[in-house]
């Protein structure tokens, strides 16, 4: 059983779906993240970060593993899952994924933190993080037209971590006009059911609410 302290942000939504995709069972722990939960002293212990999502494998020695894209890593060798086992196609899942962590999520947070948060608008800001996000999107879109998966020809962890940040896009104030690739990539990965249903961790009615939730096969219990 994998414990999954998350809340409903880009991601939290990687290792849900991760999780749904690979039909492992699991028990949601909502973090409210307005409240600082993530800063409380126990959780500390487990993310020294103070950040989500983070997951420990009760089947493991109560391992607790924090950082998303580590955390796809460790389920994809746990499970044998959602990533090649050659060295070849493991590096190029492994080299999409670090894309996405340190170039596709970062840009998009700060386009969002910029465009949609921030108490002044500083145009130069907005202009800067908006257009590396569409740089971005213009490599992906040049990836995509070779491949029909982020990584090649296999949906990976990769197709997963890029997923939950890009199908949100809008909210970036980043179009994908004149991006087919992308667009086409966008849907055939959003309309998987382990991907929508991934998407909907925690529920909107999770969030506070101290009871945990287990899931397994898509069905939640509160336990």
């Amino acid at each position: 059983m994998i414990d999954l302290y998350t809340s409903a942000t880009p991601n939290g939504w990687k290792i849900s779906i991760a999780l749904e995709e690979m039909g492992l069972p699991y028990t949601v722990h909502p973090i409210a993240l307005s409240k600082q939960e993530q800063k409380a002293e126990g959780y500390l212990k487990i993310n020294p970060n103070g950040r989500i999502p983070t997951i420990v494998d009760r089947d493991n020695g109560d391992f607790a593993i924090f950082e998303s894209g580590a955390i796809l890593i460790y389920l994809a060798e746990r499970s044998g899952q959602l990533m090649p086992s050659d060295v070849k196609g493991r590096s190029r899942v492994i080299q999409w994924l670090m894309f996405q962590m340190a170039g596709v999520g970062p840009m998009m947070g700060q386009a969002n933190v910029f465009f949609r948060y921030a108490p002044e608008k500083i145009p130069y800001a907005i202009d800067r993080y908006q257009r590396e996000v569409r740089r971005l999107f213009e490599v992906l879109e040049r990836q995509l037209g070779a491949n029909e998966y982020v990584a090649g020809s296999e949906y990976s962890i990769a197709d997963i971590a890029h997923w939950s940040w890009i199908h949100g896009h809008a909210w970036s104030g980043v179009d994908i006009d004149g991006l087919p690739q992308l667009a086409r990539w966008l849907a055939l990965v959003g309309a998987r059911s382990a991907v929508q249903r991934g998407r909907a961790v925690p529920e909107a009615g999770d969030i506070g609410n101290k009871d945990k939730t287990t899931v397994d096969s898509g069905r939640k219990i509160l336990v």
